[in-house]
């Protein structure tokens, strides 16, 4: 009888212990905010947000978007074989000419061969706001540097990277040698990429190695004194400007010269290019939607000609946004898709990197 029971109890035991084995978690998470963030514009705040909106005399309008993790990117180094990420946001419904994955979604570039790949995308749930995703998987062994692009449109409550359970992950310095601030509109918001890692200010970071904080802000980039403030605070090797798409005719005229002279005294030897706005498909056919981006681009093209020569390091590139004339190049008429992005970037790197070399 003795036996039986012993028997019985061994058998027990076994099975506790294949039953935890199979429970034992596949992966462990660590909090991305241990790790390094990177594109920020300044180094306060909160490390999620991209820019701390208390610190400047931001309209209420303008707070909920500047508090969006646009263009933040969390960098590291794991020797896991799969990435997953787990995450929670603030906004319950998508954008509605944007991908879910640029809206929400987050994006994974590896370096190989000391060139930043593309590796995979976290998706976010269509319905809600607690998101989980397997990044990639099945990687080959070794030890690998990650940089993962944040929400664009989205703000982020918590962010967890999961890897292997038996695997290990560690903060990295930033891999860029540059910083450049950018400051615009939707386009520069980075509406509509396909994904974070394809809009125009993360893809020019890349190719110019370079951070690249983010402070596009859909509809409301017009030349106001808080946009100034923010670029006055920020210290950066250079300064990127669509500050056109957004503001009427009357406003260029009234605001783009104090504008300029503010950030200049701030920063009078970095270099600062304004680009041009984009020739809107749009006004193909709506001869009310020609006229409104045919002013803004006129107005903004006399007054940058005569800043230019009043500021040395302050420079004009026009066509800014060159998306082609077979109207293929955006999303909806103005926010450009990958070929408007591609083409944009074909026309202004050589001027850009020209300027930068001086």
């Amino acid at each position: 009888m003795r036996s039986i029971r012993r028997v019985c109890t061994l058998a027990v035991a076994m099975i506790l212990l294949s039953s935890a084995a199979f429970a034992a978690p596949k992966y462990r998470y660590v909090d991305a905010t241990s790790l390094t963030v990177i594109n920020k514009a300044q180094n306060d705040g909160l490390p999620l947000n991209r820019i701390d909106v208390e610190q400047f005399d931001i309209p209420k309008s303008a707070k909920g978007g500047l508090s969006n993790t646009t263009g933040l990117a969390i960098v590291f180094s794991t020797d896991s074989r799969s990435i997953r990420v787990k995450w929670s946001t603030t906004a319950k419904r998508l954008g509605s000419n944007m991908t879910p994955i640029f809206h929400s979604g987050l994006d994974l570039y590896i370096k190989e061969d000391g060139k930043w790949m593309f590796a995979g995308v976290a998706r976010p749930k269509t319905v809600g706001q607690e998101h989980e995703y397997v990044a990639v998987k099945s990687m080959a062994v070794g030890e690998k540097e990650c940089m993962l692009y944040l929400p664009m449109f989205n703000c982020v409550k918590s962010l967890q990277i999961g890897i292997d359970a038996g695997a290990t992950i560690k903060a990295i310095p930033t891999p860029f040698k540059h910083k450049i601030l950018f400051v615009g509109s939707s386009l520069t918001h980075g509406a509509s990429a396909a994904r974070p890692g394809l809009c125009y200010v993360a893809r020019m970071g890349r190719m110019l190695n370079a951070e690249t904080p983010n402070i596009g802000l859909s509809g409301k980039c017009k030349l106001d004194d808080f946009f100034a403030n923010i670029v006055c605070a920020t210290e950066a090797d250079a300064y990127f400007f669509d500050t056109f798409s957004n503001s009427t005719k009357q406003m260029i005229e009234e605001r783009l010269y104090n504008f300029v002279k503010r950030i200049v005294a701030a920063h009078p030897d970095k270099p600062m290019i304004f680009l041009q706005t984009v020739k809107r498909d749009s006004g193909r056919f709506d001869l009310g939607a020609r006229k409104r981006n045919d002013d803004q681009r006129a107005a903004a093209e006399v007054l940058m000609k005569q800043i230019c020569k009043e500021f040395k390091n302050v420079y004009f590139i026009n066509p800014g946004f060159y998306i082609g004339e077979d109207g293929e190049g955006t999303i909806d008429g103005s926010h450009l898709n990958d070929l408007g992005v591609e083409r944009m970037l074909n026309h202004t790197m050589p001027k850009i990197t020209k300027i930068l070399k001086k």
